[in-house]
């Protein structure tokens, strides 16, 4: 196909994939019209989120800034992903998508507003650590709003601190950042590898698996668990290698005794150093038997027996919060 006429057919597919995707009424206006900024509170790869002030009802929102992109490409797949999948998606702990508009050169998402998220929270609150039913009860929500992701056929596949909301006066927690969330079917499509932020990204990813599903967010679960209680990240790589070699000096060195098949992925090298396995009791030395336990089954090698969302809710280390899954 010509490359003039490819670039034609993909902004085709792009504009009909958004509107699609949307059936969504979304307005064109002046952004400053409504929404009044009041400070810009979080910026990533995908756009800027400001807390602003919906004239009006007089409420808060967040406003999610994301540029356009060349004429050429249409609506970036980002923005495309996160509307289309949070119009479907109403649940306690996930943040809600209140409206979506554009201007010239950007579109906005309206979302309800929160105070902070977790990784803020953890950093203004030295001793959260030791608040064992907080914890629990941010466990809890994380793994209510992943089991309903995952129960819709949706993959999050950015977990982590700063993508999970907290409204302060009730301690109510909710996923957030849906960008590169990916709706999954049977059989596991192929997906990329380049998701999840370095520190929660489950091994499988790391050595090249292109076929993977939801154990990848019960990982990131797993990892942010573990940050809650020792109030420092578990898996601190600086690269995708080192990230490996973080990640063996903990759980040991994956073999096809510990992880059938693991051998064979695309980065699996013979020449990985072979480190012995530690007891997570004493990497997470504050942590009751009962979270070691769910924490060593959310932190399996092999994806297919690691625990599922909606099983960890009925584990007996949340028992006590008289969860319902």
């Amino acid at each position: 196909m010509p490359l003039g006429l490819s670039r034609f057919v993909l902004l085709i597919l792009s504009s009909l994939a958004w509107l699609f995707a949307l059936a969504w009424k979304i307005t064109r206006f002046d952004s400053s019209l409504r929404y009044e900024k009041v400070e810009k509170i979080g910026e990533g790869t995908y756009g800027v989120v400001y807390k602003a002030r919906d004239r009006l009802t007089n409420k808060m929102i967040a406003l999610k800034k994301i540029p356009l992109e060349r004429e050429d490409l249409g609506v970036p797949g980002t923005a495309i992903r996160e509307v289309s999948l949070l119009k479907e998606m109403k649940h306690d702990n996930i943040v809600r998508l209140h409206d979506v508009v554009h201007s010239e050169k950007s579109i906005y998402l309206v979302f309800e507003y929160m105070d902070m998220d977790l990784k803020k929270h953890m950093d203004s609150h030295p001793e959260f650590f030791k608040d064992t039913r907080l914890i629990k009860s941010f466990l809890c929500q994380i793994l209510r709003g992943i089991a309903y992701c995952h129960s819709h056929r949706v993959l999050h596949r950015d977990l982590k601190p700063q993508n999970l909301l907290i409204e302060k006066r009730t301690n109510t927690l909710k996923l957030a950042d849906f960008g590169l969330a990916r709706a999954f079917g049977i059989p596991i499509r192929t997906f990329t590898q380049e998701v999840v932020t370095l520190w929660y990204r489950a091994p499988e990813i790391l050595l090249g698996c292109h076929q993977y599903s939801t154990p990848i967010d019960v990982w990131s679960v797993g990892c942010i668990f573990a940050e809650m209680v020792n109030q420092k990240p578990l898996f601190p790589g600086e690269s995708e290698i080192d990230q490996l070699r973080t990640i063996f000096r903990v759980l040991g060195t994956p073999n096809e005794e510990t992880w059938p098949g693991v051998t064979s992925f695309p980065d699996f090298k013979s020449s990985f150093t072979i480190w012995p396995r530690r007891d997570l009791a004493t990497v997470v030395p504050t942590l009751e038997p009962a979270g070691i336990d769910l924490l060593s089954k959310m932190l399996c090698w092999e994806p297919g027996k690691r625990i599922h969302a909606r099983e960890a809710l009925q584990h007996e280390y949340l028992k006590d919060l008289g969860v319902v899954p």
